[in-house]
Formats: C-alpha cells, sequence, structure tokens
C-alpha cells in the first residue's frame, strides 16, 4: 500500500542509517494527522534510527503509543533497542510499554504474564492499533534475535532447519511468511502481527541480509508497507 526507498549510502554504507530519514519521515507523517490515533511499534536498531532521526518540535499528545514486543530482556534488564519511551519522551506522547520478557522461559511463564489484567490492557491495545510500524529481522547466522542473546544457538538451528526465513517484533515466520507453530514462537511475549490487516503495517529494514524476510513477510501480508534501501 505505501513503499519508500531511500539512496543507498554506497558499499559498506550502514543501511540503518540510510533508511532512517525516510523512516522518520514516515512516522511524522501519521504523528502530524489531526485524528487520534494509536501506534504500535516494534523495535530494534532500524526503528531507533528513526527514532534518532524524528524532526524536533513534533507535539502528538492526542496519539497513543504501544509496544508490541516485550520491554524485558534475558537478563531482566530493559530491552536495549525499545524505542516506545524514546519517541514518547521526543514527541510528548502517552505511551504503554509491553511489561513482560521478550521470550519467556516456559509457555506457561508467557502465559502467567498474560493473565495479568495490566499486561491485558496493553495487549488489547496493541491489537487495535491504527498503524504498526516494525522492524525486520533475518533468521540467518547473523539474526538479531541471537546477537542480542533473546535465542539460543541451538534454537536459531531448530528453527532455520524448520526453514525459518525472518521475524518480525519477535515472532518468526517461513519463507512464505507463514508464523512456525514450535520453538520460541510458544514464549514469545507481545503481540503478533497477523497477515492481512486492513490499516497500515509497515516495515523498515534495509541491506542484502533482509531481503529473504522482507519477501516473505510481503508476501503473506504481514507488512503491506515497506520502507527500504536501495540496495
Amino acid at each position: 500500500t505505501r513503499c519508500r526507498v531511500s539512496p543507498g549510502l554506497g558499499e559498506g554504507g550502514d543501511s540503518g542509517r540510510a533508511i532512517a530519514p525516510a523512516a522518520a519521515a514516515e512516522l511524522e507523517r501519521f504523528l502530524r494527522m489531526e485524528e487520534p490515533l494509536v501506534i504500535a511499534l516494534g523495535t530494534g536498531r532500524a526503528l531507533r534510527g528513526m527514532v534518532d532521526a524524528l524532526e524536533d518540535g513534533i507535539v502528538a499528545e492526542r496519539h497513543r503509543l504501544v509496544s508490541l514486543i516485550g520491554n524485558i530482556a534475558p537478563d531482566g534488564s530493559a530491552s536495549f533497542f525499545d524505542v516506545v519511551m524514546r519517541i514518547a519522551d521526543k514527541v510528548q506522547a502517552p505511551h504503554y510499554p509491553m511489561p513482560v520478557p521478550v521470550i519467556s522461559s516456559t509457555p506457561e511463564e508467557n502465559a502467567a504474564f498474560h493473565a495479568l489484567e495490566p499486561v491485558r490492557r496493553v495487549v488489547e491495545l496493541a491489537r487495535s492499533a491504527d498503524v504498526v510500524l516494525v522492524g525486520v529481522g533475518q533468521m540467518s547466522d547473523d539474526a538479531p534475535l541471537l546477537k542480542d542473546g533473546f535465542v539460543t544457538r541451538a534454537e536459531l538451528d531448530e528453527m532455520q532447519a524448520a526453514g525459518a526465513a525472518g521475524e518480525v517484533a519477535g515472532w518468526v515466520f517461513d519463507s512464505a511468511g507463514r508464523y512456525l507453530d514450535f520453538g520460541t514462537n510458544r514464549r514469545t511475549g507481545g503481540v503478533r502481527v497477523e497477515p492481512a490487516l486492513d490499516r497500515p503495517a509497515i516495515g523498515i529494514a534495509g541491506g542484502p541480509s533482509k531481503v529473504p524476510a522482507i519477501a516473505a513477510a510481503l508476501k503473506s501480508r504481514i507488512l503491506n508497507g515497506l520502507i527500504t534501501d536501495e540496495i
């Protein structure tokens, strides 16, 4: 439904830096709308770059920002790439972090978190979002989920063997864009972006390593919009 392509920064250039201004411009477009919106956000390096590139002076008190993904890392610390609080601080908007682990130790632990009333309210808000903006992670050996300590090497191997191609908000899908029904997907906190939403679901990702993940997410319409780089 919508696509922005940023010029590449040349060989060895940082794709995150290339797409950050275009991603920021797209978010600003929604933030400037008069009608109050619920804007749901993923996390990761691309979205953090988007926040850093946001124009100063935007006040968006009428909108609500909600996280799709848990904000607790495996060691109990706040997830480093969480963006909802950073954006909210910059644009003075009410915000709703997802107060659960990114990936829980067991499905039962994940269910216990999601049974809590405050969590249920944030989940409902995220599911009702008018706009979704997410990063797209690859599931190759340089998977962000592995690099950032959210999955083990053995878990990545298992999902790769099942055809894992990418992930959005921590939820892993195959090359056809179908979410896997095992592995960390049974323990992932937060809200899954369902395919074929009737509202904007925009992926923000660049660089050659992201191509299989982007293609799969577009194929099943987990994403119906894209901000990427020329490469």
